[in-house]
């Protein structure tokens, strides 16, 4: 019959593990909020996130496409939605049909002055709009460049600028201290397109350094229980 573990050392287990959920459960899941260009689908008269990037999303003629630069959380609740309706009559009903072409309205909205990067603002006041009139199989990238050059893609395809702004930085997380500066390390960059953001940007913090010691502290706790009830059996 083997002997119970001893009740100090039981105790002792029972207080760290219980000191680390605490600390677990008063620690905040903290998200960073991401300075950034994100792809909206116009479908319907109403704005919803992207499902595809601009890159290879191939949208149909008569489709309306947004883009808005803000700062937020990297999630389809959280991000900004352009600030013009998603029309495509407005936008492209001057713009005539033509052979072998396709018609895209496309909304622009360079967003809010306390959303730029330092040193810079908006290039206008409101969204711009335009009719983008491409090949049939033109992604909605494609689309954009027809209206809005220049554009400026990271090495993952990010969409990083539209017309030149802004003019650095792309996706880069944004530092709490109220300057609206970067942050010094970025946990991974968010994507045009809804992924919460896998390549998704606003990642919650990983486990403190006290919570992974803890967790430590009981294994070797629990290994030194298995040894010494191992042992009195001898």
């Amino acid at each position: 019959m083997s002997r119970r573990r001893p009740p100090a050392l039981a105790g002792v287990v029972l207080g760290v593990l219980g000191l680390v959920l605490t600390l677990f459960a008063a620690s905040p899941a903290l998200a960073a909020s991401y300075r950034y260009w994100s792809f909206w689908d116009g479908a319907g008269g109403q704005w919803a996130y992207a499902t595809q990037g601009p890159s290879t999303a191939r949208p149909a003629d008569g489709t309306v496409l947004g883009f808005r630069f803000s700062v937020s959380k990297d999630a389809a609740a959280e991000s900004a939605r352009p600030r013009a309706a998603a029309d495509f009559e407005a936008v492209c009903a001057a713009t005539a049909p033509a052979a072998g072409k396709k018609r895209v309205a496309l909304v622009i909205d360079f967003g809010l002055p306390e959303d730029a990067p330092g040193g810079e603002r908006p290039p206008q006041d409101g969204p711009r709009t335009a009719c983008a009139q491409v090949a049939p199989a033109a992604t909605a990238a494609e689309a954009l460049a027809e209206v809005a050059k220049p554009l400026r893609y990271n090495g993952a395809a990010l969409l990083c600028g539209v017309s030149g702004y802004p003019r650095t930085g792309c996706g880069e997380p944004i530092s709490d201290s109220g300057d609206g500066s970067a942050a010094p390390a970025a946990s991974g960059t968010p994507s045009a397109r809804p992924s919460p953001p896998a390549a998704s940007a606003g990642q919650d913090s990983g486990p403190s350094v006290g919570l992974v010691a803890g967790i430590a502290a009981i294994a070797a706790l629990a290994a030194a229980g298995v040894w010494q009830s191992r042992r009195r059996r001898r």
